[in-house]
């Protein structure tokens, strides 16, 4: 994003200071605009995001640092073609650049559906967008399912909440456990490699 920023405006320290954890990719770009531009519209936005999903595009294939977390994998594949259960993203990230995240730790095929950076700024309405094309998938009303977040930041704790639904925090976003489940964290982790995680997910 930066790098973006840096192409389209010749400006390199707009995010400083910034953490972008927990944010959407649209509220990312705003922000950063509106330190550049006299009117941010959603044409800007589109164009500073084009931007950097060229540049994420290229960083990913060659970046050193890109690990699959603790877990991940291992719970995805115990989980995964369980009867009327549904595996979905829930993220900031715009669709492209979520997908290409994934790819990057062989990961976009574990997740048929989601809600995204795309679909809506405010967390809890991306995390409803998400839910109700969870609940379409298995022929059921939303209100008839129940949807289960897993997040490891305070702003995914709290669009949990929001949504109404329980959280399962994990200690790999650098937050405390401590802090997560003060912010109301249905259950807290360490890592996903925990096998209590498992049955946690499934907990009433």
């Amino acid at each position: 994003m930066v790098g973006a920023f840096t192409n389209l405006h010749g400006k390199h320290d707009v995010f400083e200071g910034t953490s972008f954890a927990g944010m959407t990719d649209r509220a990312i770009a705003r922000q950063g605009l509106r330190d550049v531009v006299a009117e941010v519209t959603e044409a800007e936005i589109d164009r500073a995001l084009d931007a950097y999903l060229a540049l994420l595009e290229v960083e990913l294939a060659k970046a050193e640092t890109y690990r699959v977390l603790p877990g991940v994998t291992k719970l995805l594949e115990s989980i995964t073609g369980l009867p009327d259960v549904a595996i979905g993203l829930g993220t900031g990230n715009v669709r492209r650049g979520a997908y290409a995240k994934l790819a990057r730790g062989g990961l976009d095929g574990a997740f048929g559906f989601g809600g995204f950076g795309c679909d809506a700024e405010d967390r809890v309405e991306l995390l409803r967008a998400g839910a109700r094309r969870g609940a379409e998938l298995l022929g059921a009303s939303l209100e008839s399912c129940r949807v289960v977040v897993i997040g490891d930041t305070p702003k995914d704790v709290a669009a949990a909440k929001g949504l109404g639904a329980p959280c399962i925090a994990v200690g790999t976003g650098g937050y405390g456990l401590a802090e997560l489940a003060a912010c109301g964290a249905h259950r807290t982790f360490t890592t996903l490699e925990d096998d209590a995680v498992q049955a946690a997910l499934f907990e009433r």
